[in-house]
């Protein structure tokens, strides 16, 4: 019984996959556009989330400005959950709302972007985090899931939106983190061209 669980666990998620590779893969792409323009023209990408979406924030940004798969000059990113005393000093003073968009009103600029992810669309911080984003005339970017809840009806035409088409937290999360590989990917094959051969391990990681 457990081991058949198990399993089901690896077909749901790939099958869920397969149905998003059709679905989502325009707005990855329109997404990974938006991000490459920032980029390129001397902006920062700005990411945030809650919980799990905090956690993949933090490593988009990393591998922004680290490395995603291949050497490259480092690229301006940003992730609003990781400098824990900024985080409980805001929501101390004054409130947890607060937390990501006084961040985002004191670092984005015009032609910045900013990568908010849920996987149920929901969260008064994501909310207006998006609004001071819009206040700073930055793109948003917004991974949700399910309706894409209080944030999809949030975003302007200029926005892009990649609703995972589950209601199921695991689920929506995973796809999520694949997104957020595939822009990565992406963005390195707009700057670099495609990979003359396949992905190996560094030599100072392996």
């Amino acid at each position: 019984m457990l081991l058949q669980r198990i399993q089901q666990q690896f077909i749901d998620s790939a099958d869920l996959k397969y149905q998003c590779a059709q679905v989502l893969a325009p707005a990855v792409e329109a997404a990974t556009g938006a991000v490459l323009a920032c980029v390129t023209g001397g902006g920062k990408v700005l990411a945030c989330g809650n919980g799990a979406s905090s956690a993949a924030a933090q490593l988009f940004a990393a591998a922004f400005v680290g490395r995603f798969e291949r050497e490259r000059p480092e690229l301006a990113a940003l992730a609003l959950s990781a400098d824990a005393t900024l985080v409980t000093a805001i929501s101390t003073d004054f409130d947890a709302r607060s937390i990501f968009s006084r961040q985002v009103r004191a670092l984005g600029q015009a032609g910045d972007v900013l990568v908010v992810a849920s996987y149920n669309g929901q969260g008064a911080n994501l909310l207006a985090a998006v609004e001071a984003a819009h206040e700073r005339d930055m793109v948003v970017v917004a991974l949700t899931g399910g309706r894409g809840g209080v944030l999809a009806p949030a975003l302007r035409d200029t926005d892009v939106h990649i609703c995972v088409p589950s209601e199921h937290p695991a689920r929506v999360h995973e796809v999520h983190q694949l997104v957020l590989n595939a822009l990565c990917d992406g963005v390195d094959v707009q700057l670099l061209g495609l990979p003359d051969e396949p992905f190996t391990e560094p030599e100072s990681l392996s």
